[in-house]
Parts: structure tokens; sequence; C-alpha cells
């Protein structure tokens, strides 16, 4: 390999500047097709949003393709990344062949739309149901009998979507393979400026750390249950039946809360009470989340973002309600698209989702490739990173809570956190599991299903509400699945947001524990985080982590610092109960 000029060859930065220029207008019309299919779901809006991703994708691939001509002593440092970048800026790759090509986007167009378009009759109910219906019932029944079905109900939509996921898994392997990679799961793993393996590794390294915090946490819940249900519906010493945990993917646990609190918890307060009870508009909730970023120094949203969102869900039309923040020309156009509701869940969710608009407009100055975070797990984590800011201490600051309840209730403070964060790790983990043996070929189609629950079985500790048939596709009842979105990000973020809070709350010079912590209004914390912000994707993630962390690797100390109390406690409550399964 040659050495890596000081400045780029003309040629190459010609190349460069023609190949961002194009890809920013064609991002540009694809993001404005795909608005208005999510938020307009129709055969012709479909049609259109299929066309343009088309577009964009084989430009995109054609234009990788091309830099392979370009070799390390005609690039400057700066363009060899940007070089790298381009065979890694799409989460799928088309095969050279334009009809197949055409095919692909389509089907994950397809996909998107049966998702969207999925709906259950619960048993005894008048009415199909939508996601957000039957979610609700799954987070407030505690009817076993209705649980079952409309868990049942809803995973039925991956039964559909099983033969064009098959199609979907080749098509886009091809494409991985043709810019290099061995198939499209190790084209994912290598956007962590790592080789795939040692990524892989890496991961498992981090879930090594938090495992025991986990299955403290899964042992209890467990035995919570069995009080509840019965041991003859949850067993003493294996799995839970994923019905009972009250998420439809029992990737988080917190809507059970009232059945797992310790005795003497109760905070004092329900913030969707509060924020239901003071009248609470739709725009006022997502306000309270502007406010916040605005206290740590950062400008307020433009005036488009609120003329152009949408926050409620349409009585007119179907809708993709699935929470998102959209960067439209990537430069201010910024939008979230959400079905809020006025709960403490959206509450939360909101900060979240302008955590990713305000990255998006930190790294705008950038040029065109290094627009994006500095892996993907930054740009989820930076959102989350401001939830856990959102403590009792924040809600008295801006006026929903008039005093934070003592000390003596962090227990169940930090439980119900614990329900919502430590509960995701390991299906953030499975769902990527799962997909990177799917791509390689070493879960066929036949086993999809089968080997889906054994990883879920692995990892998380949950089954099904009755034994699952092959010809099921229960992965697909998962957003990200059908959309072609990498799940990976979420179990990094969920560490990263800790490292990252713990960073910032001693930037911010605040003491006490991590728990109890809120970096509102500390502009000190606000320069740190808007220096890494700032970066994108310009530098190796290992500096980005630096700049906010003063750190060059992920670390799981922040989540088990902020968790320790909960983790004493948890073994003082197991001590005569089976931890596992």
């Amino acid at each position: 390999m040659g050495a890596e000029a000081t400045t780029s060859s003309p040629e190459a930065s010609r190349f460069l500047a023609e190949t961002e220029a194009e890809l920013l207008d064609l991002v540009t019309e694809q993001q404005r097709t795909e608005w208005v299919y999510q938020t307009h779901i129709t055969p012709d809006t479909e049609a259109l949003s299929s066309r343009s991703y088309a577009r964009y994708v084989n430009t995109a691939v054609r234009r990788a393709k091309e830099s392979t001509r370009f070799g390390p002593g005609e690039l400057s440092p700066a363009d060899r990344r940007k070089m790298t970048l381009l065979r890694l800026l799409l989460p799928i790759i088309a095969p050279d062949d334009p009809t197949e090509s055409v095919e692909l986007t389509r089907l994950v167009a397809s996909m998107q739309g049966a998702y969207a378009r999925g709906r259950h009759t619960p048993v005894g109910g008048a009415e199909p149901l939508d996601l957000q219906g039957l979610s609700r019932i799954l987070a407030e029944s505690r009817d076993p009998r209705l649980l079952a079905d409309v868990w049942s109900g809803w995973h039925a939509v991956g039964r559909s979507i099983r033969p064009e996921f098959v199609r979907y898994v080749d098509l886009s392997n091809r494409g991985a393979r043709g810019l290099g990679f061995a198939d499209l799961g190790a084209m994912w793993r290598s956007k962590y400026d790592m080789e795939p393996e040692a990524f892989a590794r890496e991961v498992d390294r981090l879930w090594s750390e938090v495992a025991p915090l986990y299955r403290s946490l899964h042992a209890y819940v467990r035995s919570r249950l069995v009080a509840v249900y019965g041991r003859d519906r949850v067993p003493e010493a294996g799995p839970i039946p994923s019905q009972f945990l009250g998420n439809m993917w029992a990737q988080s646990w917190e809507s059970i809360y009232p059945l797992l609190a310790p005795p003497d918890a109760d905070p004092g307060y329900d913030l969707t009470k509060l924020l239901v009870d003071r009248g609470t508009s739709v725009e006022q909730m997502v306000r309270y989340a502007e406010r916040f970023f605005v206290s740590l120094g950062l400008p307020a949203l433009p005036p488009s973002f609120w003329e152009r969102s949408m926050f409620v869900r349409p009585r007119d039309r179907e809708v993709v309600c699935h929470a998102s923040a959209w960067d439209i020309d990537y430069v201010e156009d910024l939008r979230i698209k959400m079905c809020v509701e006025i709960t403490a869940e959206d509450f939360q969710t909101i900060h979240h989702e302008l955590g990713h608009n305000y990255y998006q407009r930190a790294y705008a100055r950038q040029p065109f490739l290094f627009r994006d975070s500095a892996h993907d797990g930054f740009h989820e984590a930076v959102g989350d990173t401001i939830q856990l800011s959102v403590t009792p201490e924040y809600l008295v600051r801006i006026g929903l809570l008039d005093r934070a309840p003592d000390a003596s209730r962090d227990i169940g403070l930090l439980l119900y956190r614990a329900l919502e964060k430590v509960a995701f790790l390991p299906f953030g983990l499975a769902v990527d599991r799962w997909r990177w043996d799917v791509f390689s070929g070493a879960i066929p189609p036949a086993d999809y299903n089968p080997t889906w629950w054994e990883i879920r079985r692995r990892y998380q500790g949950v089954v099904p509400p009755a034994p699952r048939s092959a010809e099921e596709f229960d992965a697909g009842a998962k957003y990200h699945v059908p959309s072609n979105v990498a799940y990976m990000r979420y179990f990094l973020a969920h560490v990263l947001q800790f490292q990252f809070h713990r960073a910032l709350v001693r930037t911010a010079g605040i003491p006490g524990p991590l728990h109890r912590a809120s970096i509102f209004g500390s502009e000190a914390a606000g320069r740190s985080l808007g220096e890494m912000l700032a970066m994108g994707m310009s530098r190796e993630w290992p500096d980005a982590l630096e700049a906010i962390a003063g750190e060059r690797r992920m670390s799981t100390a922040g989540l088990l610092e902020y968790f320790a109390p909960l983790q004493r406690w948890l073994d003082e409550q197991n001590r005569s109960t089976p931890v596992g399964w």
C-alpha cells in the first residue's frame, strides 16, 4: 500500500467535489419524497419514494465503485477518509443490474408499507387496532389471555413480509459483495473504524461487562411476575414469557413498573398526570425539549421546524408513526415525525429526537460525506444522554414539579430507569446478532424464526407466549428489520449515553450521584457536547469520544456507576431467588 499524500491530486479532488454535490442534491430529493410517503402512505407516494431512493442508491453505488481507481498516494488524509465513507454511505447496496436495483428498493418500501398497515382486532374487541393501540393494551392490561392474543396478533405482520425479506437478503448481499464486502452484515460492521470481526469482539466485551446487572434485573422481575401471574404462567427459574413484560418486543419493561415497584419507593409524582393536568399541548411537549438544548447555549430551532414537522397522527390518511428525526436538506430543514401523545414516555422520546436534530444541525458545516455522527451509536446516544438529565430536579427547574422526592425513593427511580435502559441491552444486541448470521448465510430462511427465538432466549431470557412455527417471521414484527435499519447503534447508544452523561456531569461540576444529576442550564457541558457534535464524521470515532469524554474506548463504567445502588439492592432481593435461565 502506498503512502498517503498531503494533498489530493486534482482529479481526485474534482471527483470528490462532484460526488458530494451530486449526492447532496439526490439525497435531498429522496428525503422529500420519503417524507411525503411516510406522512401520506399511498401506492403513488410509495412508488415516488422508491424511484427517488433508487436514483440516489444507484448514483452512490456508481460513485463508490468509481472511487476505487484512486490510490492512497493520490489522496490527502481527509479525502482518503471520504473515499472510505463513500463506500459505506448506504445501509443497503443495490446490485449492478438496473432491474434488480429497482426491485430491491421496491422490496424495502413494500415491507415498510406492510408493517405500517399492520392491524389486529383483539379478542373481545370491536375494531382492528394499529401498533400503538395494541402496544397500549400490552402496557396496561393484566389479562393473560388478552396479552397473548395481542402479542400474537401483531407478530402476524411478519408472516406476510417473510417472502420479500428472503429476496431482499439475496439482493442486498449481492450489492455488498459488489463493493468488496463479504455480505451486508460485514458492510454494516465496517462502519466503526475497525475490522468487522474486531467490532464484533468489541460488542461482546461490552455485553460481558453489563450482563451480570441484566441477569440480576431479570431475576427480580421474574420473581415479581410469578407472584402476579402464578408459576403455571411464569416459571420460577426459566425464561420469561415476553407478553408479560409490557412491550411488544420485551425490549423495555417500564410499563410494568407498578407490578415491580419496591415498597415505599413511590416518588410522589406521575409525569404523565402532571402533563395532562396542566393541559400540556403537543407543541408544548416539543418546546420543553427545545428549551433544554437552548439552556446549554445551543440555538433555538428554525421556524421551518415548527411549520413542517408532523407531531400528530392525521385522521385522513395512513402514516408511519414511528418517531424519527429528519434533516431534509442536510443543512437547516430539520423536522421530527411522530404521533405525539401527552405521556411521560413521549416527553422523553421528544428530548431524544431533538438530540438527532441538534447533531444534524451542528455538523451541517462539514463537507457532505462528513455530515453524520462519529458512528451511528453516537447519533442515538446524544438524545439518550439528554434523557438521562430528565430527572426530578430538572422537572422542578422547568416548573412541572414542586419539589424533588427524597433520596430514600431513589431505588424506585433507578429501577424504573433500569427497566427502560438495562432491560433493552440484550435486545439491542440480539437483533443484529441474528441479522449478521442471516446475511452471512449461517442462518438459512428455514431457520429464520427458530434461530430468532434461540438468540432472544440466549441473550434476553424471554420466550414467546406459545411455540412459534418456522413459517412465522417474528423478527419482521420489529420496524427496523423490514425497514433495513441497522440496530447495533441502539446497543452502543445505551452504553455511550452513560459514558457521555458521566463526562458532562463532571464538566458541569455537578456533585452527587449520577442518577440525580441534570446538565440542564450548563453552558460548560453544552460547549463540550457542541464540540463533539460539530466534528460530525470528519474524524474517527475515538477522536470524537475523546472530545466529549476524555477517553478513546467505549466504556460501561458510567452505566455501572449509575446503577450501582440498584445492583446492590437487587442482589439483596435475589438472595433466595434463582438468577439466570
